[in-house]
């Protein structure tokens, strides 16, 4: 078959790989000027990349690339549908705003304590085609979903689990309501005998769970058999599970993350009802992702915090949340079109000051000076915006790294941002 690759970052390096295998001719299509395709491979980049695609029997579209873009391709196909096809393992897919990547690990981690094989696949960064040959039936694959990967999606996991959901990437999806559309799709063409976990009190979420034929778990609530905290312990109906304090990350909101890892892991295996030794194991074992709320040092008696995943307002007011000391945090970033309007609000009520970084810095500065917030506008690098905080921060704080917008401006990936972040942190003299 004639193949075209549309678009070649890691997911399309994967499709790549994993089309030739199979025999098929390949092409990679790419807007932008790309210098690693292997010897061979044939390469239309640019402007005008994707003006021929009815010459192909298939495009691959990688998870970023609208749908839209190639209208005029015969048949448009894309790596997530592919495993889903092709994945001999049930999977259990999570999605939601912010908080996919530490859920979809603790449900890995839980399971793997209970001596099961575990796939974390998707948006976590692991391409899911180049895992699929290792895969077999009495595996588990836990896939992170973004909207991305779920835009055109044509099959929905067995267990689906919907976290929180506000507006993000509004600079690639055309609207909110697009946005939510695409979200939907990992419960859209689920059955009776599939399970969705959702978030309890989230309209957005509720709206894609409520869709959904299957069995419906609210987590954070005694209803349904979902998992909650009370009396600093994680709970299943009345039967205590374990404690909290087993957790190894921060933050109120990786509570309700974790009730939904558990109520998700219950779902799928009901009989671990009776096992509380191996989901206590499987919680103890996570120690949190990168970029995730992750404690770097303490200078002259305060404490920083990387927490550069947290690309929308609503992932930076969970972290201004997570403490009770006085804070700084760091905010700003590239444009993804979303209003800045409540986490300046969040700030003003937790007494908390900003330095405000990058494109998004100035119309944060603005909004803080309405607001009464105290704000230090910072045009620089990171080490300006550390240098800054450090003038801010008060002995017994913390300065939280939790930027509310992407990274792009100044940075290859929120990635690099938070490791520039630690580079800054660790340069600061005692």
């Amino acid at each position: 078959m004639n193949i075209a690759i549309a678009g070649y970052g890691v997911e399309g390096k994967a499709s790549l790989a994993y089309w030739q295998a199979r025999g098929d001719t390949i092409t990679v299509l790419d807007e932008r000027n790309v210098s690693d395709v292997p010897h061979g491979v044939p390469v239309v980049s640019g402007p005008q990349a994707f003006d021929m695609l009815e010459r192909f029997d298939m495009v691959i579209r990688t998870a970023s690339l609208r749908p839209d873009k190639l209208h005029s391709a015969r048949r448009v196909w894309s790596a997530t549908n592919e495993f889903f096809t092709e994945c001999p393992a049930p999977i259990i897919g999570v999605t939601g705003t912010k908080g996919k990547g530490t859920t979809a690990s603790l449900i890995a981690a839980i399971l793997r304590a209970t001596g099961r094989t575990v796939h974390l696949v998707g948006n976590i960064g692991v391409a899911a085609l180049e895992v699929l040959p290792g895969i077999a039936p009495d595996d588990v694959v836990v896939y992170e979903l973004s909207s991305f990967q779920l835009w055109d999606l044509e099959r929905s996991p067995r267990i689906a689990v919907v976290l929180m959901v506000e507006p993000d990437h509004l600079d690639i999806h055309s609207d909110f309501d697009e946005y939510l559309s695409t979200k939907a799709n990992i419960t859209r063409y689920q059955t009776d005998t599939d399970v969705v976990v959702y978030h309890p009190t989230n309209e957005y979420a509720q709206t894609i769970a409520l869709q959904s034929a299957a069995r419906k778990v609210r987590y954070g609530t005694m209803l349904d058999g979902g998992v909650y905290v009370s009396s600093d312990k994680f709970f299943v109906q009345t039967d205590p599970i374990c404690s909290v304090s087993v957790l190894q990350i921060a933050g109120v909101h990786n509570l309700e993350n974790a009730c939904a890892a558990i109520s998700a892991v219950l779902a799928y295996e009901p009989q671990l009802r009776s096992k509380e030794v191996e989901i206590e194991q499987g919680l103890r074992a996570f120690e949190g992702l990168p970029h995730r709320l992750k404690f770097i040092r303490e200078v002259r008696g305060v404490k920083y915090y990387d927490d550069s995943i947290a690309t929308t307002p609503g992932s930076a007011i969970a972290a201004l949340h997570s403490f009770s000391e006085p804070k700084v945090i760091i905010l700003g970033g590239s444009d993804k079109g979303i209003s800045y309007d409540n986490v300046i609000m969040a700030c003003q009520q937790t007494g908390s000051s900003i330095v405000a970084t990058g494109m998004t810095g100035e119309t944060i500065a603005q909004l803080a000076q309405a607001a009464g917030v105290t704000c230090r506008r910072v045009i620089g690098q990171m080490d300006e915006a550390v240098e800054a905080a450090a003038e801010l921060a008060q002995i017994g704080g913390v300065v939280i790294l939790s930027p509310a917008s992407a990274s792009f401006d100044q940075y290859s990936d929120y990635a690099d941002r938070g490791n520039q972040f630690i580079a800054a942190v660790q340069s600061l003299s005692e």
